[in-house]
């Protein structure tokens, strides 16, 4: 019960939070920064497999680690640790290897990658407090 509550909570903040971002906070800005790169429609295939996968990542090393030590500090230090390593490994692997990728779009991504992740660890953490 406690990795389904964990995963529940943490997919729920995510997935929120992203739709929200991709949708209508930043989809502005990613047009301006790398407009001709970006499909007319997202490939939404994709995008589902990396959110299952993800979200299991997070919940295997910040959201169980963070209730087993009994720290919501924990879920958000170690979840903000994983959006940067996994946003990071994906913005400048474009940085360096895309024509018309820009830095402020990797930043940008990166940022959000970090704070993304940090929270929804922490919706997952508090999820499996509420069900104890």
């Amino acid at each position: 019960m406690t990795v389904l509550a964990a995963y529940g909570g943490t997919a729920i903040v995510f997935f929120g939070l992203d739709f929200l971002w991709l949708t209508v906070l930043g989809i502005g800005f990613y047009r301006a920064e790398i407009g001709p790169l970006l499909l007319e429609r997202p490939n939404l295939l994709p995008a589902a497999i990396f959110y299952l996968f993800y979200i299991a990542g997070l919940v295997g090393f910040a959201v169980l680690p963070a209730v087993n030590a009994g720290s919501w500090v924990w879920a958000v230090v170690a979840g903000v640790a994983l959006g940067l390593l996994a946003y990071g490994t994906y913005d400048m692997t474009n940085l360096a290897t895309l024509k018309g990728w820009s830095l402020n779009i990797s930043l940008i991504d990166l940022a959000w990658g970090g704070f993304l992740s940090g929270s929804a660890a922490l919706a997952g953490y508090l999820a499996v407090k509420l069900t104890q």
